[in-house]
């Protein structure tokens, strides 16, 4: 890997950035760094709302420069990143969120823009407008009894010449396009909790696509994702890269102990890099919130892989860790 020269933001975070959360966020960089230095490679796992958060700015140039391999989102992030794509001229940002009372809220919902903390998504503009075009691809698909998984449904469409007319923001700047072209792997465990899962589930129930099985299944997912792993792995050491908690982050990282204990694949590595960002608080059986010590008492991370916790907001933390990792 090539050495670079700091960029400005780099250079600014290692001067302000000197304690606490500031001081994990450059150490951690810093081990991203190297263990890509070493030829490792770095699975990312994405929950929360970052899509609408427009971490595209940067994940996009994450991905094409070969910083990230793999992606692990929930259904929501993996949407959302079309919906802002094709409809970012329709969205209203909401400063004021904190204060709406009630009768706002039902304004907003009225006019058919679903809240995202201070972001509004217009549901014609985007939700349905995907759903169209998303639709013909299920029932296709659906005719000719192929099974397609989430992601792959979403790359048909980004390449779809009628879709792409629609697109309001420059491609560069959406995650899921960035990993379209590169055929990244990808895996969305939950599907089906997102509104575009939410749509499918009503379109078998009205009987416009007779196989249920027609999009692939998390089960399906964690087998693909082990197969993955064990390719990979064989390689070099596979790093482990979480953006917030929950199913993006859970149902990935149990992919080695399955391998080590489940199959009895003892020789199955340990995760080679764990860094989480996170505003969990570390109490009462949070999983989200664990210490990455805990992992080691799971068989994910070893004593010496390289652990790190920044406890902070993660639409300011990661576009920062991009830049360092990127030399901006």
């Amino acid at each position: 890997m090539k050495e670079m020269n700091p960029g400005p933001i780099s250079s600014f975070i290692k001067h302000h950035y000197r304690h606490f959360n500031a001081a994990t966020l450059i150490e951690a960089s810093d081990a991203y760094i190297e263990h890509l230095r070493k030829s490792g490679k770095m699975f990312l796992t994405m929950a929360g709302a970052m899509s609408t958060a427009e971490l595209g700015v940067s994940l996009a140039e994450m991905i094409r420069q070969e910083k990230v391999h793999a992606i692990c989102c929930t259904g929501a992030n993996l949407e959302e990143d079309v919906f802002n794509l094709v409809a970012h001229d329709f969205y209203e940002r909401v400063p004021h969120w904190r204060d709406l009372n009630p009768r706002e809220e039902q304004a907003l919902l009225e006019r058919h823009m679903n809240r995202v903390t201070d972001t509004c998504i217009p549901e014609e503009e985007a939700m349905r407008r995907i759903e169209g075009v998303i639709l013909q691809e299920w029932m296709a698909s659906d005719s000719k009894s192929e099974r397609l998984f989430p992601h792959e449904f979403f790359y048909r469409i980004l390449q779809s010449p009628g879709l792409r007319k629609s697109f309001q923001i420059d491609v560069k700047d959406s995650w899921l396009y960035a990993a379209m072209e590169r055929n990244l792997p990808m895996f969305v465990p939950g599907w089906e909790d997102s509104t575009l899962g939410n749509m499918y589930a009503g379109h078998c129930i009205r009987g416009d696509v007779k196989n249920v099985h027609t999009v692939r299944t998390g089960i399906e997912y964690m087998i693909s994702l082990a197969d993955w792993y064990m390719q990979s792995s064989t390689e070099t050491s596979i790093g482990f890269f979480q953006i917030g908690g929950g199913i993006a982050g859970d149902f990935p990282i149990c992919v080695v102990p399955m391998l080590r204990q489940d199959l009895e694949r003892e020789d199955t590595p340990l995760w080679g890099y764990f860094c989480q960002i996170s505003d969990s608080t570390t109490s009462y059986g949070s999983y989200s919130g664990a210490i990455p010590n805990e992992k080691i008492t799971w068989e994910k991370l070893g004593i010496d892989t390289p652990k790190f916790v920044i406890e902070s907001d993660a639409s300011i933390v990661a576009p920062l860790m991009f830049a360092a990792v990127l030399g901006w």
